[in-house]
């Protein structure tokens, strides 16, 4: 066994010439190493020596060393301080503290933590100071005898729209829009009166409140009064009058001398009331009926749903026409063949102005305007939202139109309730399909359970499930029908025949009940009729009798929140909303919708 060698100094040359000549190199100990490094250790730590991330002082000079401006796109790489003077920056940065930020609170104000909404706020404000002087002038109207309306429209509106209803109070559009429209405001006739134009309004209210009473009631009342002083339809009524008293004594045959002299309102109406779709036309064009009954007028529609042969009796008809309901690209064509159509209207009337004045109506829409504009006494916008667009397009068009704006303008009433079924979980693992379908199945149930005055009968839930594109409407339809669930699909592509038949069921107000199954089923749902729809029925569609909404998609805007979820609880009555949340939806979104309706708040 070898032993090691006792360490002793030695010449390094000798060293050098042993290790050539037996090749090999001896071990050399140096106990001096741990001290050294120790030195290092302290010496970098006490110096504290940037990382290899933190640019040297002289990084931005030249080799030279004094600072140079290279030009090009990367000549302001790899500076520690912006070339900028600090007294000019701070003078900057003192202007935009003294500014109000357009998009973030200011610094004074309150933090909003409602920040998924804000990428949605396209609806105009309405401040709250001026909610509240809303609020104390509704409060002076309290019935409808205050208003200054004819004593044959009172009739109309008590026989006809509200017959058989007691304690009748107006509904808060309806107080403040009858008085200025009437001109029993005189602050808000003297301040949109125009020396060069007719008075123009914007009535904004929510959805299911009473809009259509409200613009429809002032203008058949100042038709009715210049029907009352126009010396044409006096002088034909006259003739008529003759012409019936001779054929009464028996001096003229009826049949050789009918009374066949057009009437002079033949393709003149004097209010228009322009929509955006048939089905609106239809239902505006029902109230107008029931007041036609007894003030004693003639409102026709015309609408692309109707044969050629029947507008031209609407329009050009013997007995003439006082008010016209109409989509505005076929009044348009219509007025294109015969300017004369629009050269007597006194009232023009935009419901869903939000949807008339953008970009794929506003320009028919402001040719019937401007070719009515030399006749017209009175300009009413009406909707239930007030996109800035609108906002925008109205301040530049007419500054001084009057607005008259509820309090719960932009906000979706307490009486809806709303849902939110998770369907990113299990068991619906995504499936939309299958959560709307568990959704009506509970909406079912629950209706089967509730015993009404005859025991014997069930009532029948009306339900509306919304969805964002047309191609899901009769998918979701045809999923809904093979689980044995009564659906039907509504979109632009349905015939315009069946619009009407398809409609008909969830506007009509009657209660709908059907007898009461022997045996339940819990594969059949008899007593739930679901209508899949996009928001073609969003707009203006008096749903009274639905009290369940579902949204099958998430809608993209606030807007379209406020009309889907208006389809439900309309005119005081409760209804009840479930959105179907999955896992490509915003649900932060449908977090803040459901904390604003549960607050009582604005969607903006």
């Amino acid at each position: 066994m070898m032993r090691r060698a006792a360490s002793s100094p030695a010449c390094s040359s000798c060293l050098a010439s042993l290790s050539a000549s037996r090749n090999f190199t001896p071990r050399i100990t140096q106990p001096w190493l741990p001290q050294i490094r120790h030195a290092h250790a302290a010496a970098r730590a006490s110096t504290e020596r940037p990382s290899r991330m933190v640019l040297a002082e002289n990084v931005g000079r030249g080799r030279s060393g004094s600072r140079t401006r290279r030009e090009g796109p990367f000549g302001n790489l790899n500076r520690r301080t912006a070339n900028v003077d600090p007294r000019r920056l701070a003078n900057e940065r003192e202007a935009a503290d003294r500014r109000p930020s357009r998009g973030a609170p200011r610094k004074d104000e309150p933090k909003d933590d409602r920040k998924a909404m804000k990428m949605q706020r396209i609806l105009a404000g309405v401040p709250h100071t001026k909610r509240q002087v809303i609020k104390d002038k509704m409060a002076g109207y309290e019935d409808f005898d205050q208003f200054d309306l004819l004593p044959v429209v009172k009739e109309a509106l008590m026989g006809e729209v509200f017959r058989g209803m007691t304690d009748l109070k107006p509904t808060p559009v309806q107080r403040l829009a009858l008085p200025a429209l009437l001109g029993q405001d005189t602050k808000t006739k003297s301040a949109s009166g125009s020396e060069s134009g007719p008075d123009s309004y914007l009535l904004a209210a929510e959805t299911g409140s009473g809009k259509t009473l409200a613009y429809l009631l002032p203008a058949i009342n100042a038709m009715k009064k210049t029907e009352a002083m126009d010396e044409d339809v006096k002088a034909w009524e006259e003739r008529r009058r003759t012409e019936m008293e001779l054929q009464a004594a028996g001096q003229v045959k009826r049949k050789a001398r009918p009374f066949d002299e057009p009437h002079p309102t033949m393709a003149r109406p004097k209010v228009i009331v322009l929509v955006p779709t048939s089905e609106l036309a239809q239902q505006v064009l029902r109230v107008s009926k029931s007041l036609s009954h007894v003030i004693k007028y003639k409102a026709e529609m015309i609408s692309s749903d109707l044969k050629p042969q029947q507008i031209q009796r609407n329009v050009y008809g013997a007995k003439g026409v006082d008010m016209i309901i109409a989509t505005p690209h076929l009044l348009a064509s219509i007025a294109d063949s015969d300017p004369n159509v629009l050269s007597r209207v006194n009232h023009l009337i935009i419901d869903e102005a939000d949807s008339l004045l953008d970009r794929s109506f506003s320009p028919v829409t402001t040719s019937i305007i401007e070719r009515a504009s030399p006749s017209l006494k009175q300009l009413i916008c009406v909707s239930a939202t007030i996109p800035r667009k609108l906002n925008n397009y109205l301040a530049t068009n007419y500054p001084k139109m009057h607005r008259i704006t509820t309090p719960n303008l932009h906000a979706i009433p307490r009486r809806v309730q709303l849902g939110v079924m998770d369907v990113s979980k299990p068991p619906y693992h995504n499936n939309k399909d299958v959560a709307c379908a568990e959704a009506l199945f509970t909406i079912g149930r629950e209706a089967a359970q509730h015993e009404g005055l005859n025991k014997s009968e069930i009532d029948v839930r009306r339900v509306i499930v919304f969805v964002n594109e047309r191609e899901k409407t009769e998918e979701v339809a045809k999923y809904l029908r093979s689980k044995n669930i009564q659906a039907e699909a509504l979109h632009r592509d349905t015939p315009e025949t069946r619009h009407g038949e398809i409609l008909e069921t969830f506007t009509s107000n009657e209660a709908l009940t059907i007898p009461a199954p022997t045996k339940p089923s819990a594969m059949k749902l008899p007593n739930v009729k679901a209508l899949v729809v996009t928001d073609l029925a969003s707009r203006g569609i008096d749903t009274l009798a639905v009290r369940h909404v579902i949204l099958y998609d998430v809608p993209h805007t606030s807007i379209d929140f406020i009309h889907r979820l208006g389809r439900a609880g309309r005119m005081g009555r409760r209804g009840r909303g479930i959105v179907l949340a999955g896992n490509d939806d915003r649900k932060d979104v449908i977090a803040e919708v459901k904390r604003s309706m549960f607050m009582g708040q604005a969607l903006i």
